[in-house]
């Protein structure tokens, strides 16, 4: 397996900065509301609620927060009833978008999402028109101060199929399964999880000219900063000086 870019590097800094304006916080409790109305309120007994509420507490999300989403999730409040909706793309140059949305009103979502595309010079596309394009797998991230040859070896024999050092992480991929196993072995070795979540991994990478790459990036950006969108995927490689010229 194979794939990864600078945009994930963005996300995890938006993320930080989304969490102090609450973004972040909205998002995550989105998530664990839907997770526990999809399944068991019990995150010992439903992974995707496990995962939810893993996520929240990497972002400090207080426990009383996390606490009223799961109940929001469990119980007939005869509020705000989310779905998600997954919706796929193109970008300038060609450059796979899946986009995936917690919504209450698919006409106004979608109707958003259509619009930063083609002001950005994308067009939506069709269910499964880039989809096959990803892999959906489970994603670890542990501080790059950790040995990551013993890491690596530790997590393989746990069953991760592929760990890559980025920048200030080492990336464990696992199959969708295996994640919380996989997280387990590594905490129980003393390696602590900054995150840890199922995404949706590119199966080859698309690197355009520049000024495209950068064009492509704020169209993730744009995506990205949408309230209804929840997590935004693509094939976009970044050359370093697309990656600066981005940079506000």
């Amino acid at each position: 397996m194979s794939g990864h870019s600078k945009w994930s590097t963005i996300k995890r800094k938006k993320g930080a900065a989304d969490a102090k304006r609450g973004q972040a916080f909205t998002r995550l409790a989105r998530e664990i509301t839907v997770a526990a109305r999809t399944g068991l309120p019990d995150p010992e007994l439903n992974p995707r609620l496990r995962l939810a509420m893993t996520r929240a507490r990497s972002e400090s999300m207080p426990k009383d927060n996390i606490d009223r989403a799961i109940e929001r999730g469990s119980a007939d409040t005869g509020g705000e009833n989310y779905e998600e909706v997954y919706y796929e793309g193109y970008g300038p140059g060609g450059v796979a978008v899946m986009i995936l949305t917690m919504t209450d009103n698919r006409n106004r979502t979608v109707g958003e999402v259509r619009a930063a595309l083609t002001r950005s010079g994308g067009t939506l596309g069709e269910n499964g028109s880039v989809g096959w394009m990803f892999d959906q797998v489970g994603l670890i991230t542990v501080a790059a101060n950790a040995d990551a040859d013993e890491l690596a070896l530790l997590a393989i024999d746990a069953g991760a199929v592929d760990v890559q050092v980025e920048d200030d992480l080492v990336e464990v991929w696992t199959e969708p399964q295996s994640l919380h196993k996989v997280q387990e072995a590594l905490a129980a070795a003393g390696y602590e999880a900054e995150t840890a979540e199922l995404t949706m991994r590119p199966t080859t990478m698309m690197a355009p000219e520049p000024d495209v790459a950068v064009r492509a990036l704020k169209l993730l950006e744009k995506l990205d900063d949408l309230e209804d969108v929840q997590q935004v995927y693509s094939n976009l490689d970044v050359p370093d000086e697309a990656f600066v010229e981005a940079r506000p």
